[in-house]
Formats: structure tokens, sequence, C-alpha cells
């Protein structure tokens, strides 16, 4: 499968976002997804995720509250809203797909990841 992220931009603080990412293929309403984010020497993190079914949803407590993320699985699309948005959000933005066969919900190892798409949060 292949992901394409976008959305990302430059917002102020207390404002918000929406990214996308938008899947090939016909089988990704087989895969649980995920958005991860990378700031500059940072470790990258996993700040939320979706079961397949879009049932089941996790997140980073840094993000618990303030992200929401969903799926269309007819769309063949994930989405994160981001709202109330911090100077620490800054960060580049990657969705991914997971087959779940490495680890255990919420923490599989990711199969397919998107190219990234940029978040800045000006305080």
């Amino acid at each position: 499968v292949q992901l394409q992220a976008s959305g990302g931009g430059l917002v102020q603080a207390g404002g918000s976002l929406r990214l996308s990412c938008a899947a090939s293929g016909r089988t990704f309403s087989s895969y649980d997804m995920g958005w991860f984010r990378q700031a500059p020497g940072k470790e990258r993190e996993n700040v939320a995720a979706i079961s397949w079914s879009g049932r089941t949803t996790y997140y980073a407590d840094s993000v618990k509250g303030r992200f929401t993320i969903s799926r269309d699985n007819a769309k063949n699309t994930v989405y994160l809203q981001m709202n109330s948005l911090k100077p620490e959000d800054t960060a580049v933005y990657y969705c991914a797909a997971t087959r779940r066969i490495r680890g255990k919900w919420p923490f599989y190892e990711y199969d397919y990841w998107g190219q990234g798409t940029q978040v800045t949060v000006s305080s």
C-alpha cells in the first residue's frame, strides 16, 4: 500500500489543523493505521492509532483530548484532527499502516509509511 499525507502547515498556538492520509490499493480496510511525529532532535512518537474497523483508538498522553484520529474505509483515508495546537506539537507528521504481524495493539510494527507533512505551531 502507498500512503500520501497532506494537510500540514503553519498555524498559531490554539489553532487547528486536519491531516489526511490517502492510501492506494484495495486492502486499506484490513490495516490498522497510525499517525507518528518527529521533531528535530527527538525520537519518533506514536501520537495516535486506529484499528482497521475504526472502533478502537489510541492516543499518546501528550495529545489526548486535543487530537482525534478517524478513518473512512470507503475513501481509503485516515484523518488526524488536531485542535488546541501547541508549539510543542511542531514536527513532521507521518501516517503508517500495519498488518499487525509483529507487536501488539497499539504498538505494532508498522509496515508502510507515508512521506510526512510538516506541522509548525507558532507561539
